[in-house]
């Protein structure tokens, strides 16, 4: 009788997935859970148990929500950062940490009149970020007609900022949401000419077509719902080249929808943004951080994740399954690759 529940547990733990601990009754189903689950070692993990979270949401909840995994809230609520949601070897660690892991709106702010003076280029920055304020156009005031841009660079200084003048009439100025007069579009720099030049700043000095995703001199652009911001602005850039906070998948919600720029500036840098009237430059610099935040994830081996399905498919062929189905669960999360871009690949 022992050892038949010894072999009953023993079956159990095989049949367990080394990542996100979800047990099957047959080997096979674990398999089939690898080949579509796209585990890997970019997903945020629990620094108590080791469970791997799709993103860092539903880390959150296995350690904050109101019915965390016990043994690790209790570890989290002493030795854990509510930020990043790492955890210390002790509190005097943690003290430390927090120095740099907590943001203040200020920070970027207080300094900005010190940063007005354009710089001509973007230096040795890598990426750049991007945030523009939207007035209305049409009958109803329902087209949006970018009419305030802002670039930043790395090091959060601008770059570029100008109030621009829309092609076509502007019937609402959403003036409580803006902040932007018709005063301020009466000699603003027309959009076309603002165009040029935010795309000779992304490419610069490189020809669209010849933008490269690693070695180029073309810059990373970084924002929040870039595409319809680059719509709006008239400007087409590679997709390879955009950094976009809003459909990254470790910062979406649980169910996969994404979170708002204010929500993520205070789960993740700690301080609020967006509290009246919309500034470009508030924007940049959190998109800019959050951006900066997730590149710097230490993740314990170079992986090229980002193949995606394809790639999954390909690591777990049928005609391997009778061999991957005497894997153990840690060799099986091994043949698993991840399905987005990892920044930390930047």
């Amino acid at each position: 009788m022992p050892g038949a529940m010894d072999g009953k547990r023993e079956e159990t733990i095989r049949n367990k997935c080394a990542a996100c601990f979800r047990q099957f009754n047959k080997v096979e189903h674990l398999v089939e859970h690898m080949r579509i689950s796209f585990h890997s070692v970019h997903e945020p993990k629990c620094g108590v148990c080791q469970k791997h979270c799709r993103s860092f949401e539903s880390l959150r909840e296995h350690l904050i929500a109101p019915l965390p995994k016990v043994e690790c809230a209790r570890v989290f609520s002493v030795r854990g950062c509510s930020l990043c949601l790492n955890i210390f070897d002790n509190t005097s660690a943690l003290r430390y940490h927090r120095d740099s892991c907590q943001y203040s709106r200020n920070s970027g702010l207080a300094s900005r009149m010190s940063r007005l003076s354009l710089q001509n280029s973007t230096g040795d920055s890598q990426a750049v970020a991007l945030a523009c304020t939207m007035v209305g156009g049409g009958n109803d005031g329902s087209i949006d007609l970018c009419a305030r841009v802002c670039l930043i660079g790395e090091d959060e200084n601008i770059i570029f900022h100008a109030y621009m003048k829309p092609s076509i009439v502007v019937t609402n100025y959403r003036y409580e949401k803006t902040g932007i007069r018709p005063e301020h579009l009466r000699d603003a720099m027309p959009i076309q000419q603002a165009r040029r030049r935010i795309q000779d700043i992304l490419c610069n000095g490189e020809p669209v077509w010849k933008i490269r995703q690693r070695g180029g001199r073309a810059k990373i652009l970084v924002g929040v719902g870039l595409d319809h911001d680059l719509a709006c602005l008239g400007v087409e850039y590679p997709s390879f080249m955009l950094r976009d906070i809003e459909n990254y998948p470790p910062l979406m919600k649980t169910s996969k929808l994404s979170n708002s720029l204010k929500y993520l500036s205070q789960a993740y840098l700690g301080y609020d943004i967006q509290n009246g009237i919309q500034d470009p430059y508030e924007d940049s610099v959190a998109a800019m951080r959050l951006y900066l935040k997730m590149r710097s994830q230490l993740h314990p081996r170079d992986y090229i994740s980002g193949s995606g399905e394809a790639r999954n498919r390909d690591n777990f062929p049928a005609w391997r399954q009778r061999e991957m189905e005497r894997m153990p669960p840690e060799a099986l999360l091994e043949l698993s690759g991840s399905d987005y871009y990892c920044w930390c690949l930047d």
